[in-house]
C-alpha cells in the first residue's frame, strides 16, 4: 500500500477515535499483500449513520475476533456498512446470498470433473465459505434468516471459538486463517424469513441498523444520487419520513421506507417527473393495492 492510501485510512481512523491497539490492528491488515483475484471483493467505504456507535462498535466487534449481525429494516443500508467495514479492514469479503433454497454446495462449494491431458480428474471447487476461511477474509451472510433451518448447522463450528469446519464432500477440515471474519445481515419479520435459533444467534453480536433520517439522508442523496435539485431533495425527504412512520405502524411494508428505493427515486427524479419516478422506484415495488395506493396519496401532497 502506498504512503498516500496510509494516511487516508489514518484520517479515517482518527475520525472515529479507535483505541490505539484497534488501529494499529487495521493498519497492519493495510500492509497484508491481497491476491489479484480477490483485490474486487474489498468493499467501499460510504455508509453513514446519525449515530457513529454503529460503525465504532462493528469494527471493535470484528477486530477482537466476534460475528457480527446486522439487523435492521431491508434497504436500511446493512449490506453497505458491511462493504464499509470490509473497506476499514481492507479485506475481501465473500458474499452468500440466502434463500429457501441455499444448500451446503452453495456455502461450502461442489465437487466437478475436470479434463487433465485426456484424463478425467474430480476437483472440489471452494465456496465463499471455505474460500473465506482459508485466505483469512470476510464472509457475508445476507438476510441469513432466509436459508432454511436445517441448512445452518453447517455452519456451527466456523462461527464459535473453533472457527473451524468439516467440509463435507471432501472430509477436509478446515481451520480459519488468522483475520477470517464473518459478517451477517438479517431483516426480521420480512416475508419468507425464519427466526434464528438461540444457538445460532448467540454466537454473534448484534447491531442494529435503523433507517437514516434527516440531514444525514439530505447529505446522502446529494452525495450518492443523480439528483442535485436541493428543494426537490428535501421532498423527498419529507416523503421517506413520512414512509417510515407509515412502515413502523404497520400501514406500509419497509420495502416501502428503503434508502436504497429512495435513491432509485431520485437518480430518476433528475430525468423524469418526481411521482413518475416514485411510481416506477417504490409504488411497483409493492404488492398490496392499499400500500400502492398509501404511497401515491403521500406522493401527491408532496409532489405535483
Amino acid at each position: 500500500m502506498n504512503r498516500k492510501g496510509n494516511l487516508s485510512m489514518t484520517t479515517q481512523l482518527q475520525h472515529l477515535t479507535l483505541p490505539e491497539d484497534i488501529q494499529q490492528k487495521l493498519l497492519s491488515y493495510k500492509e497484508q499483500p491481497i491476491s489479484p483475484e480477490f483485490q474486487s471483493l474489498i468493499g467501499t467505504s460510504g455508509y453513514e449513520a446519525e449515530d457513529e456507535a454503529i460503525l465504532f462498535d462493528a469494527i471493535i466487534a470484528l477486530a477482537m475476533g466476534k460475528n457480527v449481525l446486522l439487523k435492521g429494516p431491508t434497504g436500511s443500508g446493512k449490506t453497505k456498512l458491511a462493504e464499509t467495514l470490509s473497506s476499514y479492514f481492507h479485506k475481501p469479503m465473500h458474499s452468500v446470498n440466502c434463500s429457501v433454497d441455499l444448500d451446503a454446495e452453495a456455502l461450502v462449494g461442489y465437487k466437478t470433473i475436470e479434463n487433465q491431458s485426456g484424463q478425467a480428474t474430480i476437483e472440489f471447487v471452494s465456496g465463499p465459505v471455505t474460500k473465506a476461511m482459508k485466505e483469512g477474509h470476510f464472509l457475508y451472510i445476507d438476510e441469513i434468516n432466509m436459508a432454511k433451518p436445517e441448512t445452518l448447522p453447517i455452519l456451527n463450528g466456523v462461527l464459535d471459538y473453533r472457527k473451524m469446519m468439516t467440509n463435507p464432500f471432501t472430509g477436509e477440515v478446515i481451520r480459519a486463517k488468522s483475520g477470517f471474519g464473518v459478517i451477517a445481515a438479517i431483516n426480521e419479520g420480512y416475508v419468507g424469513t425464519v427466526p434464528l435459533n438461540e444457538a445460532l444467534k448467540n454466537r454473534f453480536v448484534i447491531i442494529d441498523v435503523p433507517y437514516i433520517k434527516g440531514e444525514l439522508l439530505k447529505q446522502v442523496l446529494m452525495s450518492q444520487s443523480a439528483l442535485k435539485d436541493e428543494k426537490l431533495i428535501d421532498r423527498f425527504i419529507t416523503l421517506s419520513s413520512d414512509l417510515i412512520v407509515q412502515a413502523n405502524n404497520g400501514q406500509v411494508s419497509e420495502e416501502a421506507a428503503s434508502i436504497r428505493a429512495l435513491i432509485d427515486t431520485c437518480d430518476l427524479a433528475a430525468y423524469i417527473p418526481p411521482r413518475r419516478a416514485i411510481e416506477r422506484g417504490i409504488v411497483e415495488k409493492l404488492d398490496d393495492d392499499r400500500e400502492k395506493a398509501a404511497v401515491r396519496n403521500i406522493a401527491e401532497t408532496l409532489f405535483e
